[in-house]
């Protein structure tokens, strides 16, 4: 069994990744963001605020929602209006998280099985808290005794989010109109330089999801989550720039590091998903195991 202190460390990480859900969280101030009559967000007070002078495209009802206007029937006239309103409000540097525009679209919808709304700048997601999808894959190598390591990434010390800090090997936002499996693909080979022939193997296991609040907006986030078995003799090589360095570590040392401000904190979350569901985390040894498990699987 894990120290209690490891637990209480995980379960502060999970919690953190919630907060959005926790009491003292700003969500009652939070203004529905609805799309052709669905809610596909959460906007803070001061967005909303900043919103009110686009009439044209935006409605903002005082204790109610922020709409769009109604002649905004199309999934392009909606995705440019809004876009030309979010470039304006960059230029005007009104939101910090508008430094971070990175010319990526991301589909809006109410759930993931919905046909898009509209598309957005992916910077600009918090600020309507819509959901935002991404891949992670844990991959890992298997001893012929069986013993278990996993690989990870260093972050480059030039990313925007979280320089310096571990993560999966390979990871990636899901942009408009690309599948998660092509996403998955696509990370290992420009991130860790794994051929097609070899990332084409990782499996779908399972989602993680979470929302949280924090000076830049709402983050309403799920990462499909892929595991990658990699022989023994294979080693991820730095690509596009994104990662400095990758660590191959048993799977004990990667279960300690979770609780320590080393890791970024979402791809955490996707270890501590691969450690319970391959029983290295186990509901008779370790008390706060459905704690975990509800951290992991937050409604969005």
């Amino acid at each position: 069994m894990a120290s209690r202190a490891w637990a209480d460390r995980v379960l502060q990480l999970l919690r953190g990744m919630n907060s959005f859900y926790t009491a003292g969280s700003h969500r009652s101030q939070c203004l529905p963001f609805e799309v052709d009559g669905v809610q596909v967000g959460w906007v803070p007070p001061i967005v909303a605020s900043h919103l009110e002078p686009y009439a044209e495209v935006f409605s903002v009802s005082p204790g109610g929602a922020v709409s769009l206007s109604p002649r905004l029937n199309s999934y392009e006239s909606r995705s440019e209006a809004v876009d030309v309103v979010l470039q304006t409000l960059r230029r005007q540097a009104s939101f910090s998280c508008l430094r971070g525009w990175r010319d990526e679209k991301y589909s809006v919808m109410a759930r993931f099985c919905d046909p898009p709304l509209m598309w957005m700048e992916r910077a600009a997601t918090s600020l309507f808290g819509v959901k935002r999808y991404g891949v992670h894959i844990n991959a890992y190598t298997v001893s012929t005794s069986g013993e278990l390591s996993m690989w990870l990434a260093r972050r480059s010390p030039t990313k925007q989010t979280y320089p310096g800090l571990l993560d999966n090997m390979a990871a990636g936002g899901l942009a408009a109109g690309v599948s998660v499996k092509h996403t998955a693909v696509k990370e290992c080979e420009e991130e860790a330089c794994v051929p097609a022939s070899l990332a084409n193997k990782a499996v779908p296991v399972s989602t993680v999801s979470y929302t949280y609040e924090d000076e830049e907006g709402v983050f309403a986030e799920n990462q499909f989550v892929f595991d990658l078995e990699l022989p023994q003799d294979f080693r991820p090589a730095v690509g596009d720039g994104e990662v400095q360095e990758f660590y191959l570590l048993p799977i004990t040392e990667v279960q300690q590091l979770l609780a320590t401000d080393d890791f970024k904190p979402n791809s955490a979350m996707v270890v501590l998903d691969f450690l319970i569901r391959h029983s290295f985390i186990h509901p008779d040894t370790e008390p706060l195991y459905q704690e975990f498990v509800s951290g992991l699987h937050q409604q969005l």
